[in-house]
């Protein structure tokens, strides 16, 4: 409903994975704090395998490979310098006299915005409800998956070592910090789910014509 078969013959996949192949070995390279690095990376060397492994069962459609891409990237850099040490995020606190490096707070909000369609398409690809409910859904389970997150977090920050379970939380001093975090992954998802939305009565209108 509202979504186009995925082009199998396509090629978006295996460039997206090389592209991320590269950019991960170069930041794997002496990274800030390799501890904190290697604790970052854990779920990511899951979910590329995963990703790979899956796709003849299951193949997401190129733009949801595209977004996905896109995340993990984001999600490299932030693990190759720490999330609170991110440069650019510096030159923004410098520049426009922000309190602490916001880089982690876009990285959670690149979340919920860029993974609401692959979560879509996997949840709902044997069968659809009604598109409000489909997008309900998904803005949930986005949010899921944000708390889900949080919480191992904060696990890994109580029985690791200190220091790396510190620069893991990069919490930058700010008690309400998980809390923020998932708002801003759930404002994502809800602004991504709108964009859909919009475009399915774009593609429902087309097809009219």
């Amino acid at each position: 409903m509202g979504q186009a078969s995925p082009d199998v013959s396509s090629r978006a996949p295996l460039v997206c994975l090389v592209v991320f192949a590269v950019v991960w070995c170069a930041l794997a390279i002496a990274p800030r704090f390799r501890e904190d690095w290697l604790l970052e990376n854990a779920l990511t060397l899951i979910a590329v395998p995963a990703l790979v492994w899956s796709r003849r069962r299951f193949r997401f459609s190129d733009r949801s490979y595209i977004q996905i891409t896109i995340f993990l990237i984001l999600h490299t850099i932030g693990s190759h310098y720490t999330y609170s040490e991110v440069p650019i995020g510096d030159w923004a606190r410098d520049a426009f006299g922000l309190a602490r490096n916001h880089y982690d707070r876009v990285v959670h909000f690149s979340f919920g915005f860029l993974m609401l369609r692959p979560v879509r398409e996997v949840g709902f690809w044997r069968g659809r409800p009604g598109r409000f409910a489909e997008l309900t859904f998904c803005v949930a389970a986005v949010a899921l998956w944000s708390v889900a997150y949080e919480a191992i977090e904060w696990i890994v920050a109580a029985i690791v070592d200190p220091a790396a379970g510190t620069a893991y939380l990069g919490t930058q001093g700010d008690e309400w910090d998980a809390q923020k975090d998932m708002t801003l992954a759930v404002g994502g998802a809800i602004l991504a789910a709108m964009l859909e939305r919009r475009l399915d009565r774009w593609r429902h209108d087309r097809a009219l014509e």
